[in-house]
């Protein structure tokens, strides 16, 4: 793996530390990356996302969601209620998790359902205003006003 110094990025930019911290988190994270429990991230419209995690054998009592420091964190442990049982064979894994999603700016958790034992966590980018391109309409040049701080030259002498 390479590893990349970003100090001369630190040095020439101002207000873009957000991007060089997501790079290095990006390549820190990139060897031994947690594969359990699989996910899907889809677009569903122009500004709306949806997470799907595969939770099997979780119900929605042993799952969280939550939202902090503009990080989605879904996590699940399961209450030990089948120590008294015997398995042959375990195929379906019930350990605990916490799975991480950074998210970007003005990107907010709109809602979560639990269905067929899949966790759907629906998102949206809202815009501020402010922040939004707006249309500045261009004043047409008024003859009237202008006529009127001409001086006519007859008048004067």
């Amino acid at each position: 793996m390479r590893s990349f110094d970003f100090a001369p990025l630190y040095r020439a930019t101002v207000g873009f530390d957000q991007i060089a911290d997501l790079m290095d988190r990006v390549l820190a994270n990139d060897v031994g990356q947690p594969t359990y429990p699989p996910y899907n991230i889809e677009k569903t419209a122009d500004d709306a996302y949806r997470i799907s995690i595969a939770v099997a054998g979780f119900s929605e009592s042993d799952l969280g969601v939550e939202v902090k420091d503009h990080a989605l964190v879904v996590s699940a442990r399961k209450a030990e209620d089948d120590q008294d049982r015997t398995y042959l064979h375990r195929g379906i894994a019930t350990r605990a998790f916490e799975r991480r999603f950074h998210l970007a700016d003005h990107v907010r958790v709109t809602g979560a359902s639990h269905v067929d034992g899949m966790l759907h966590i629906d998102l949206k980018r809202e815009i501020p205003e402010a922040l939004k391109p707006r249309r500045i309409e261009i004043a047409k040049a008024d003859t009237v006003t202008t006529g009127k701080d001409v001086v006519d030259a007859d008048t004067v002498n």
